[in-house]
């Protein structure tokens, strides 16, 4: 019987889980917080920061208590039931599909620093079309290589970042830094939180790889621990360089290549636009493999047509599910841009932040059963913690997209109510 290959060890998944997230809107992001929130972006910034290191700490606890394909979807399905488990596996699908058009559309606006005409529709349909198979061929040919193109991706994409800061750090303008001191509003400051949770995160689709993990009981929260920390660092240097270094950053749509252009000329802004086109490049990278695995987890447990479990004998990938995932994507980047479906995004991810957290707190009520578990002191108040403060993302997050991820539940719960009753009749 084919099964998947545990390939990833600790450091292939600490690079992975990096490359889920930078890339997953820091380059395009300084900007829109720093226009909500001004000389206090830093501040949402560290607040995010904590808020999502809480939220790792809850993942890491359940993710240590699972060892199969699934992620959020399987801790859910086990411990709330199938109805549950169905709702974040398809909020999970819907998320991967919304952040890669997100990114792939972000890219595209990287590309146009070199050119003009990737501003043309029909060059950047056929951009999002070439860039969507070529990835769709990467892990259609083995998660072996996936794995090795997920690791090179990552050092592009950190050592690009390094060199901003390092170069950066020394043109900073104070007077810059210190200017648009107002306090924000609440609701500025909220929308800026609610935003930076889109740059933070992308950590918890790629734990639907656990059974492509070796040891996942102990890899993955030592990974999501040590990830949250790097990343962390880099966005508030990141922000700080933005903030001193370039006077529109507000109004810019490309905020690090302006930057870079502002302190060392073309030379900076030419590769700290082909470094993001890489980091960008890595993270929609990760989202194809991870999104074609929802589909896959979903099946095994019969809440989707058996086709999305089947694995390619030599490769051991679900190959299909692949193919299905890379045109759903491509259909729904070419009719998004970059913040419409940032928002459907974030929306999707906040609700399966709630449903783990909700996740943990049953699971404490059954007990530990395995000693070598990741236990984190006081988790059932770091849960209802992080469901609170989802409920309070939520609250604030904007109506139409909210109705649109309503929208798409409905849809999922028809698929769920139509699977199930055929899988009953076979």
């Amino acid at each position: 019987m084919t099964t998947l290959k545990r390939e990833f060890g600790k450091w292939d998944m600490v690079f992975l889980i990096i490359n889920g997230i930078i890339g997953a809107g820091i380059f395009g992001l300084p900007a829109k917080i720093y226009a909500l929130s001004g000389f206090w972006s830093l501040a949402a910034m560290v607040l995010c920061a904590a808020i999502i290191f809480c939220v790792v700490l809850v993942f890491a606890e359940v993710s240590s208590q699972f060892k199969n394909t699934g992620g959020p979807y399987l801790y859910v399905y086990q411990t709330l039931g199938p109805l549950f488990g169905f709702f974040v596996g398809w909020l999970l699908f819907i998320s991967r599909i919304a952040t890669y058009a997100a990114l792939v559309n972000l890219l595209v606006t990287y590309l146009s620093f070199f050119s003009h005409v990737f501003e043309q529709t029909y060059v950047r349909i056929l951009t999002i079309a070439l860039v969507t198979f070529f990835l769709f061929l990467l892990n259609y040919r083995g998660v072996k290589n996936a794995k090795l193109a997920s690791n090179l991706l990552t050092i592009t994409k950190l050592s690009a970042l390094f060199l901003f800061i390092a170069v950066g750090i020394f043109y900073i303008d104070k007077d810059l830094i210190l200017r648009h001191r107002e306090i924000p509003s609440i609701s500025n400051l909220s929308s800026s939180i609610l935003v930076l949770v889109f740059a933070f995160t992308g950590f918890e689709a790629i734990l639907v790889n656990t059974g492509e993990v070796k040891n996942p009981k102990k890899t993955i929260p030592f990974a999501l621990v040590v990830s949250i920390i790097i990343v962390a660092t880099f966005y508030l240097l990141i922000q700080f360089v933005c903030m001193g270094t370039l006077p529109d950053l507000a109004s810019s749509n490309k905020p690090l290549a302006e930057a870079a252009y502002e302190f060392s000329g073309v030379w900076g802004g030419s590769l700290i636009s082909l470094g993001a086109l890489f980091s960008i490049l890595g993270t929609l990278h990760s989202i194809v493999l991870i999104g074609s695995r929802v589909p896959f987890a979903m099946s095994k447990k019969k809440q989707l047509p058996k086709m999305f479990g089947k694995l390619n004998p030599k490769t051991s990938t679900p190959n299909l599910s692949i193919i299905i995932f890379s045109v759903l994507v491509l259909l729904v980047s070419i009719s998004n841009t970059f913040y419409y479906a940032l928002g459907l995004s974030v929306i999707t991810k906040v609700m399966i932040i709630f449903m783990t957290s909700l996740t943990l707190i049953k699971l404490r009520q059954k007990g530990f059963r395995d000693s070598h578990i990741f236990r984190v002191k006081g988790g059932v108040a770091f849960a209802i913690f992080v469901m609170l403060i989802s409920l309070w993302l939520l609250s604030n997050s904007n109506t139409s997209e909210f109705i649109s991820v309503m929208i798409a539940l409905v849809v999922g719960v028809l698929i769920y109510f139509i699977t199930d009753k055929i899988s009953k009749k076979a």
